[in-house]
């Protein structure tokens, strides 16, 4: 197992650098601006009550931009399960398909590796992988904030973050298991993907539209915590969602165990087959 997680943290370190130097940069543009915004606080707290409604439902409470939570919580935090969703999403689905499907992972288990040994050493690359990105992240924001007028503790900008983790790991094993279920990994990459993008309008709307609160429900991004989570984070909600995380893990693992191995390419939806197993059942 710790064979194939040092060779899969070899392969993911050009993703771990891109993705999380990509988004310290962004942290590093998006501190300094806050001081900016000091400087003009009134009358940006006048611009913000012309603000629609709608973008309150997507961004989440605009009134509070003027301190350092709402600010991150806004300009950051808002926003990236949407973007980092993508990192997990891909890697998810990849985890044991690609190799799959580019002819590689029959080759793989004709050396003396049981599936379980794979299975946990690419799972827990995976989940330090993002871990790793997320710090990286964490650095793009605190070390601006050395020079800048925030005040915020480590500990405080950490706390977003972990939900951050929480939702990432969700639709991440959410898509490996799918790639177990549907015939390739393009199929499950686009179906998380779905429900990734779905999950974000739904939590939105349903701030402005209260027939879509028992859909809300439901949504994984409805749990996802930013700007009360510098001071609190709510750990049932967290726990719920690593718990549901643990499940598709389980599932994926017994799934793979049991299932036969593609030599190459994509797989079929095998209809046939259910259907003659249909009319024996009949």
């Amino acid at each position: 197992m710790f064979v194939e997680l040092k060779h899969s943290l070899r392969r993911y370190r050009g993703q771990i650098i891109g993705w999380g130097i990509g988004l310290a940069l962004l942290g590093l543009l998006i501190v300094p601006m806050f001081d900016s915004l000091s400087e003009q606080q009134e009358t940006f707290e006048q611009l913000l009550e012309i603000y629609p409604p709608e973008i309150s439902a997507f961004m989440g409470d605009l009134s509070g931009m003027t301190t350092p939570e709402g600010w991150l919580a806004i300009e950051f935090f808002s926003y990236m399960p949407l973007i980092i969703g993508i990192f997990a999403i891909q890697m998810g689905s990849g985890l044991v398909a690609k190799a799959e499907e580019e002819g590689t992972l029959d080759l793989i288990m004709a050396h003396p590796v049981s599936r379980t040994a794979l299975f946990m050493g690419r799972l827990l690359a995976f989940i330090l992988a993002t871990l790793g990105v997320l710090f990286i992240a964490w650095l793009g924001i605190m070390i601006p904030m050395s020079w800048s007028t925030m005040d915020l503790r480590g500990i405080e900008v950490a706390r977003p973050f972990l939900s951050l983790l929480a939702e990432l790991l969700l639709f991440g094993t959410l898509a490996l298991l799918l790639s177990m279920l549907l015939p390739s990994r393009r199929l499950a990459s686009m179906t998380s993907g779905l429900v990734l993008v779905a999950s974000f309008f739904i939590t939105g709307l349903a701030e402005l539209n209260e027939n879509l609160e028992t859909a809300a429900k439901f949504s994984p991004l409805n749990y996802n915590q930013t700007q009360e989570a510098f001071h609190e984070l709510n750990l049932s909600w967290l726990a719920g969602l690593f718990a549901i995380s643990v499940v598709f893990i389980l599932l994926t693992w017994w799934r793979f165990e049991r299932r036969d191995l593609r030599v190459a390419g994509e797989g079929g939806w095998r209809l046939g087959k259910w259907a003659k197993a249909l009319k024996r059942g009949a």
